[in-house]
C-alpha cells in the first residue's frame, strides 16, 4: 500500500505515499492476513500524519546566481518607499483569458447544465483578453487593464500610464516618482530593452519619474500582487464565462476584501505589435540610468527634463 520513492521523484527520500483510497488500502491489507476496515485505514493514515496533498507550484525552476541578492536589493527599496510618501506599485501581467463560449474552472449555481467549448480548441474562441494588474501596496487598490490585442511591453507600460491617470495621480498629487516593481519574464521582462525602452515615452507624458525593480526568474510568487490581489481576482470569476470583455470587466470589479482591496477595470482596445526589436544603445539612453549594482534588473526612468 505504503510505496517508496520513485526513481527520480522529487519527494523527500524519507516520504512516502500512497494512491490507494481506503477501500483498496483495506483490501490490500486484508489480502496479507490482517483484516481491516475502512474506518480503521483512515484512522490509521491520520494517526501517523498522511493526509490528501495536491502537489504546489512552489519548486523553484532555476536559481540566478545574484538571486538572493536581489531579494535583499527589493526589501531595501521597499522599505525605503514604505517610508516616504512616494507610490509603490507592483506591476503584474496575468496569464490571458479566451471570450467567448469556453470553459473556464470553477462552479456556479445553475438551473441547467451549461455546454462549453473544449479549452483545446482556442480556434473557436470569440478573442482573447490579457489582463494587466497595477496594484498599490500603500493604498491597497487594484487596477486591471482587459487588453484585447497583443501582450507586449508597449501593452504593460500603457496599463501602469492609465492606472496613474486615472488613480494614482488623484491618490499621489505631488509625486514626483515612484517605485514600480515588475516580474523577471513576459511582457515585463527585465531581460531585454523593450520595457526600459517604452517606460521614458510614457514618463515624458506625466512628469513622475519610475524606479524600476524587477523580481529574478522564476520568482513571480513573490511579486506583492499575485498573492494579494490575483487570488481575490481568480475567486470573483470563477466559472463564469467571459462571453465579452464588458462580461471580464464585471467579474473582476467583484474583488473585494475586508481589508479594503477594490479593483478598477477598463479596457484596452488599442493594438499593439509584436516582433519588436528594441533600439541598439537603450542601456546608453540618458533617461534610462542603470544601477551601478544588478543593473539588469534595477535602473531609474527619468523626465526629459530631468
Amino acid at each position: 500500500m505504503l510505496q517508496d520513492r520513485p526513481a527520480g521523484d522529487p519527494m523527500r527520500e524519507e516520504s512516502l505515499w500512497t494512491d490507494l483510497t481506503p477501500g483498496p488500502s483495506a483490501a490490500a491489507v486484508a489480502a496479507q492476513g490482517t483484516p481491516g476496515s475502512e474506518p480503521l485505514v483512515r484512522h490509521l493514515l491520520a494517526a501517523h500524519g498522511y493526509g490528501r496533498r495536491q502537489a504546489q507550484q512552489s519548486a523553484a525552476l532555476g536559481e540566478p546566481p545574484d538571486r538572493d541578492a536581489q531579494f535583499r536589493t527589493l526589501a531595501r527599496l521597499r522599505a525605503e518607499s514604505l517610508a516616504a510618501p512616494a507610490p509603490l506599485l507592483s506591476l503584474d501581467p496575468q496569464k490571458r483569458e479566451l471570450l467567448g463560449n469556453c470553459y473556464r474552472k470553477g462552479k456556479v449555481d445553475t438551473t441547467e447544465p451549461v455546454g462549453v467549448c473544449d479549452p483545446d480548441f482556442p480556434s473557436f474562441a470569440a478573442g482573447v483578453v490579457s489582463p494587466h494588474g497595477l496594484y498599490d501596496l500603500k493604498k491597497n487598490w487594484g487596477y486591471v487593464n482587459l487588453g484585447t490585442s497583443h501582450d507586449t511591453s508597449a501593452c504593460a507600460c500603457a496599463s501602469v500610464g492609465h492606472g496613474w491617470s486615472d488613480l494614482g495621480r488623484k491618490a499621489y498629487p505631488d509625486a514626483r516618482s515612484l517605485l514600480l516593481l515588475g516580474d523577471g519574464g513576459g511582457s515585463t521582462s527585465a531581460a531585454h530593452g523593450l520595457c526600459k525602452e517604452d517606460l521614458p515615452r510614457w514618463v515624458d507624458g506625466r512628469g513622475v519619474g519610475v524606479r524600476g525593480a524587477h523580481y529574478p526568474p522564476y520568482a513571480a510568487q513573490y511579486n506583492p500582487s499575485e498573492p494579494r490581489r490575483f487570488p481575490h481576482r481568480t475567486r470573483a470569476g470563477q466559472g463564469v464565462l467571459l462571453r465579452s470583455v464588458g462580461v471580464g470587466k464585471q467579474l473582476r470589479e467583484k474583488a473585494r476584501t475586508a481589508p479594503g482591496l477594490r479593483v478598477v477595470v477598463q479596457g484596452l482596445d488599442k493594438g499593439y505589435q509584436t516582433g519588436r526589436k528594441y533600439t541598439e544603445g537603450v542601456t546608453e539612453n540618458k533617461r534610462s540610468r542603470f544601477d551601478a549594482f544588478l543593473p539588469q534588473w534595477n535602473y531609474r526612468v527619468v523626465p526629459a527634463t530631468a
